[in-house]
Parts: structure tokens; C-alpha cells; sequence
């Protein structure tokens, strides 16, 4: 689908759908009159997410318009634009629409609500069926949208809308990797997926495979993969501004488990087929870099994403095994379906020894996560507020929902074992703030957010605004705290 800006005459403008948005006791000037009867009867309420579809509008050129409800005044934001957008387009897939164009006018023309509109529209397109053979799959499907904007809106548009469509692209390109089934993404096919974002972007990249990994002492990680024939590889991409504008080295590590069976502590076989979803961590932070290299921060961005596959082969590890962290720490393995923390442990490690200060961790990473959120909101844990109040403010910019999670010293307790310096489960009261915990005891002082995603990176039934499938949350927030940083 192609997406363009235009500044044109909107009454004149000749398109198969010409979208406005009217939020709930609006009255569009240009609908008041030819629709005065739907408005009277209170057809056109203007609640979020009802659309209505009119023909032949009397005085607009338009061979259709469609009136997309935007809820209460007060509650429209950029977040809340972005949503309407993508729902619009969605709503007229399948109705004989090739060419749509969206009016963003009035006070709505500003640089957030229109990179947030563009970014909405490219998500929109994208659908899970690209595996599909049927020819008829894409037929209906709307092939140019164009925003519309005041004539002499100035520049500031221009570069929001490119920005929205990077954004929402790189978003495409997550969702692309996250969908793959575990038999075509294996970590190999993962880490090549990152050397060809890194190099259509500009990206320095480089994979360690598994000798590497035994050299330097990844044995958290490579604990994990030797249940499984296929090998891991940890992916490393870097960005480095060409004129630095802010102190420090941001670090993103992304979970990528691109299958988890559980290995030897196996999971019930009913719904076992979505854990093709653990690396969805793993799938942001790559599509997040590739936003990046293209927006062009002024302070450098590591990404670190270890790929491994959990599965109960003869050589799996087995609960009351030992391993050696990368860090020298040892731990001791309980759960071996408690994995993404494993090889995130030896990421966050490499991750410092590559000079990052300051670290955000994304994983698909516990259940009880989705038990204390829901599919609603992450879970955000810290050991540095000042870097928590960072990624807040970009979390809230981007409309990915986040809530602050406790990391009470108390949680370590559950931690303790006689044999190790720490074992990799606790008991099942606070199983997300275990976790993370877990994973502190790797980042030690450097500033450090992690973000547990289980319950927010996949759809199990489309939304209006969205497919079924990844959403590739938090992508947005990772590149609004590289932009935003001071």
C-alpha cells in the first residue's frame, strides 16, 4: 500500500473515500448541511470507532465519505488518532476502496498527530496471511491512502510524516519476523533477518555463533540452546551518530526464543504453537534499530538479541543443573522453562562489556506478568528512576501502555540456594518481579529498565487498528527514548 501527503483542496478532491474525523457534538462545516438529517437523528454520534459510510455527498467530489467517529474532545490525542486511522482504513478493506484519503485539518494538523496518523495507516496494511497461496487473498485490499493537510502547513508536517512512516514500516518489518513459524525462524534465520535490516539501513552488525559463545563463556545461554539441533547466535547491532548530541550508550536487549517448548520442564501442549511469539522481545528491538539508523538520534544505540531454541533433546539441561554466567556468576536451574531470563543474563553481561550505560531489557517474559496486567499494559521493573522516568514519558508519547512494577529487595530472598550464587526461579507468588529480579543481579548498578511484554505482544483476535499477531510493542517507546534523550 502506498501512503503520501498531499495538500489539496478538499471539496475538489476526487477519491473513492474522503475520511473525516468528527469527535462526539462535532459538526464538520462541509457535512452540516447534505447530512443535517443523520445528525438530527443522531446517526452520526461521533463515538470512538463508528464509522459511517455516505454516497454522493452533496458539494464534495468524493465518490464516498466516511465519518470516523474520534470519541469525547478532550480524549483525542496523538495515541488515540493513531488507533482511528489504522481502524478506518481497516473498516474499508473489502468494500471496493483502492484510492482513500484522510483530512487532517483544523487543529488536529500538528506535527505529533500526523506522524501518529501515518504511522497507524502503514500498520494498518499489513495482515499474518503472507504464507497464504490463496490469489484471491490480497483482492479488495486499498492500495494508496493519502493524508490530507492544510495548504500552508510548513515543513515540521513533512518531516512528522516521514517520521511516522519509518516508524510504522519498521513496526511491518517486526510483526514480519515475529509471525514466521518456528520451522522457518530458527535463531540462524533470525540473525540473518538482522544482517539484512542492518544493512539496508546502515547498521554495523555482527553475530556470534556458538564457538564464539563457549570462548567467551556464555553458559546461561548455551545451557538453554543445547537441548536443540539448530544453534543459537547472538545478534549485535550498532548505531553511532555521526555528531553526537548526548552523553551515553543506549542498550536495548530483546528476548529471542524463537521456539519454547519449555525443554525438559515441558509446557501443556494446548496453545504451544504460539511460542513461536518468544521472540517478539527480540523481534522489536531489531525493527526498533532499524527505525533508528533512519531517524537518526544523536546518541549511540547497542541492540543485543540472543536467539536460542528451548527444546527437550537428549542433551537438554535439566532442572538442578549448574551453569556458569557470563558475568562468572553461577545459577542454578530449577525450571527449565524459566529460559528468556538465562540467555538475557548473558546478554545484559555482553551488553556492558560493549560500553552501554544505560539498559532497557524487553521479553515475552513470564504468565504471571498476564495474570497481574491482563493483555493491557507491560510490566516495567527499574533499579534507576531517573532512566524509568525516561522511558515513561517515551512509553506515554507512543500510546504503548506500561505500568510500574515493584523490585522490592524482599523478591531476592526467593532467590537463594545453598548450591549457586542464585537460582533461576522463586516461588510462584510474584513470578514477574522474581524474574526480574533475576535479571537485576546481571545489571547490577548500570541504570537499567526491564520490560515484560508476555501479555502485550501478541493479539489472539484482531482489533479494529490491528491484525491478529504481533504487535510489536514496545518498538515505539525504544525509538522515542533514543529521540528524546538528553
Amino acid at each position: 500500500m502506498q501512503v503520501r501527503l498531499t495538500r489539496p483542496e478538499i471539496s475538489a478532491l476526487e477519491t473513492d473515500a474522503l475520511i473525516f474525523v468528527e469527535t462526539e457534538g462535532q459538526k464538520r462545516p462541509e457535512l452540516a448541511t447534505p447530512l443535517s438529517a443523520f445528525y438530527e437523528a443522531g446517526e452520526l454520534s461521533g463515538k470512538m470507532l463508528e464509522f459511517t459510510v455516505f454516497h454522493g455527498v452533496t458539494g464534495l467530489a468524493a465518490r464516498r465519505v466516511v465519518v470516523a467517529g474520534a470519541g469525547k474532545p478532550g480524549k483525542l490525542d496523538a495515541p488515540a488518532l493513531r488507533k482511528l486511522a489504522a481502524a478506518a482504513v481497516r473498516f474499508l478493506k473489502g468494500k471496493g476502496v483502492k484510492e482513500v484519503t484522510l483530512a487532517l485539518d483544523g487543529p488536529l494538523a500538528t506535527a505529533a498527530n500526523l506522524a501518529a496518523v501515518t504511522e497507524g495507516v502503514v500498520v494498518a496494511a499489513w495482515e499474518p496471511d503472507k504464507l497464504k497461496t490463496d490469489p484471491e487473498k490480497s483482492k479488495g485490499s486499498v492500495e494508496t491512502v493519502s493524508i490530507a493537510i492544510p495548504a500552508d502547513a510548513g515543513s515540521d508536517l513533512d518531516a512528522a510524516f516521514e517520521r511516522g512512516c519509518i516508524i510504522g514500516e519498521a513496526l511491518n518489518v517486526t510483526r514480519d519476523i515475529a509471525v514466521e513459524p518456528p520451522n522457518v525462524l530458527t535463531p540462524t534465520a533470525m540473525a540473518a533477518r538482522a544482517v539484512a535490516v542492518a544493512n539496508e539501513c546502515g547498521l554495523s552488525v555482527e553475530v556470534l555463533n556458538q564457538d564464539r559463545m563457549r570462548q567467551l563463556g556464555m553458559g546461561a545461554l548455551l545451557g538453554v540452546a543445547q537441548g536443540s539441533a539448530e544453534p543459537p547466535a547472538m545478534i549485535i547491532l550498532q548505531y553511532k551518530p555521526e555528531n553526537p548530541t548526548a552523553e551515553g550508550h543506549l542498550g536495548f536487549v530483546g528476548k529471542g526464543v524463537t521456539f519454547d517448548t519449555g525443554g525438559i520442564s515441558i509446557k501443556p501442549a494446548e496453545g504451544m504453537e504460539k511460542m513461536k511469539y518468544d521472540m517478539a522481545g527480540g523481534a522489536a528491538v531489531i525493527g526498533a534499530m532499524r527505525a533508528i539508523a533512519k531517524l537518526k538520534p544523536g546518541i549511540a544505540v547497542t541492540a543485543v538479541v540472543p536467539c536460542v531454541e528451548n527444546m527437550p533433546g537428549s542433551k537438554a539441561q535439566r532442572p538442578g543443573d549448574i551453569v556458569t554466567s557470563l558475568s562468572g556468576k553461577t545459577i542454578e536451574i530449577l525450571n527449565t522453562d524459566a529460559e528468556g531470563r538465562l540467555i538475557l543474563a548473558d546478554a545484559i553481561t555482553y551488553a556492558k562489556r560493549l560500553g552501554c550505560t544505560h539498559l532497557v531489557d524487553v521479553a515475552t517474559l513470564t504468565g504471571a506478568i498476564v495474570v497481574a496486567l491482563g493483555p493491557t499494559s507491560s510490566g516495567v521493573f527499574t533499579n534507576n528512576e531517573e532512566l524509568l522516568g525516561k522511558w515513561m514519558s517515551a512509553a506515554k508519547e507512543s500510546g504503548e501502555k506500561m505500568w510500574h512494577m515493584p523490585l522490592d529487595d524482599e523478591y531476592r530472598d526467593q532467590l537463594k540456594t545453598v548450591y549457586a550464587d542464585i537460582q533461576n526461579i522463586g516461588t510462584r507468588w510474584g513470578g514477574a518481579c522474581t524474574a526480574a529480579m533475576f535479571l537485576k543481579e546481571f545489571a547490577e548498578d548500570t541504570p537499567w529498565v526491564h520490560v515484560d511484554n508476555a501479555g502485550t505482544a501478541w493479539l489472539d483476535d484482531a482489533k479494529p487498528f490491528l491484525a491478529k499477531g504481533p504487535t510489536g510493542i514496545p518498538l515505539v517507546t525504544f525509538v522515542n527514548l533514543a529521540m528524546n534523550w538528553k
